[in-house]
């Protein structure tokens, strides 16, 4: 059996639990949510559904009741077990996909832009299985190679722009790993986190949304370069630093040679950014944390529809 099937066998098994279980779950997680630090608990929250105001769902709402799959299995499940825990009755808004676009109504969703009106669209953790997960990273920065590196798809403007700049730059191992292959001479073989990591540097750039490997590369011990984030998930981008979490880039990358030289022979600065990217990286590697907080984020969002 495939890791693949056997991931969504025990996904699926999962939402089929008697509702006994999912009680007694609450329960521990409301326990547990007596050991937490409250501020960080009601600053995430906030972050997350920004409404303070009561609001009425009038078209398009679904049902807690009446929800099945209709596409993007993972983005059903990572919703659906959390249902559990609210009556059928219960109605709400959801988006699954990329599109990061304002809402008109109180809207569940992957990604949002972080400047202008979003109030609307309620951050989920969506699409988890992509976007949150890390690396154990035993190499010091200290002696990792000194250059960039990036694989992926190049489909958007500021990735293939990024590639056709850098593929042959001596400070760079870039390239994309578009499909179908392109006959162009950045198009470049799948290079794997492991390898990835024995550089210092990890381009971490936006696709439709959020950059997809941000997470994983602030949980190395390598330094994320990339332009200031646009937009914002579950992992609050918005939150992040230049020169603190990150190091920033220039959108047309003239600084990215400086930047490389700098933080090369900087050695101390770089394991201080490093380290902060650990720190923040850590506010979301407790399950039970993650699991109350999205608990605590539908709870707001049906207090405010009325429906709690």
């Amino acid at each position: 059996m495939s890791f693949k099937l056997f991931y969504y066998i025990k996904r699926f098994g999962y939402n089929t639990l008697p509702q006994s279980f999912f009680d007694r779950n609450y329960k521990r997680l409301m326990e547990f949510e007596k050991q937490c630090d409250p501020e960080e608990l009601d600053a995430r929250i906030s972050y997350y559904i920004k409404l303070k105001e009561p609001f009425k769902l009038d078209g398009g709402s679904q049902s807690i009741g009446t929800f099945r799959r209709t596409k993007g299995s993972d983005y059903y499940l990572d919703l659906k077990d959390f249902m559990h825990y609210f009556p059928d009755e219960a109605c709400f808004v959801y988006h699954f996909g990329d599109n990061t676009e304002s809402r008109d109504i109180p809207t569940l969703i992957k990604a949002r832009e972080i400047n202008g009106f979003n109030e609307n669209s309620i951050l989920f953790k969506l699409n988890k299985k992509r976007h949150f997960h890390w690396v154990k990273d035993s190499k010091p920065f200290s002696e990792k190679k000194n250059a960039l590196v990036w694989r992926g798809g190049a489909y958007q403007q500021l990735r293939r722009e990024f590639v056709e700049q850098f593929h042959d730059h001596p400070k760079c191992e870039v390239g994309q790993t578009n499909r179908p292959a392109e006959n162009v001479p950045w198009q470049k073989q799948y290079m794997s986190k492991e390898d990835q990591l024995e550089y210092k540097f990890i381009f971490c750039p936006e696709g439709n949304d959020v950059s997809t490997n941000l997470k994983w590369a602030m949980s190395s011990n390598s330094i994320c370069l990339m332009p200031k984030p646009r937009y914002e998930t579950w992992f609050m981008e918005g939150l992040l630093k230049p020169g603190i979490h990150y190091v920033e880039l220039k959108s047309d990358y003239s600084d990215l040679d400086e930047k490389i030289d700098y933080y090369s022979t900087h050695i101390l600065e770089a394991e201080t950014i490093i380290e902060n990217a650990h720190q923040y990286v850590s506010r979301f590697q407790n399950k039970d944390l993650e699991d109350l907080l999205s608990i605590k984020v539908l709870e707001r969002y049906f207090e405010l529809s009325g429906q709690l």
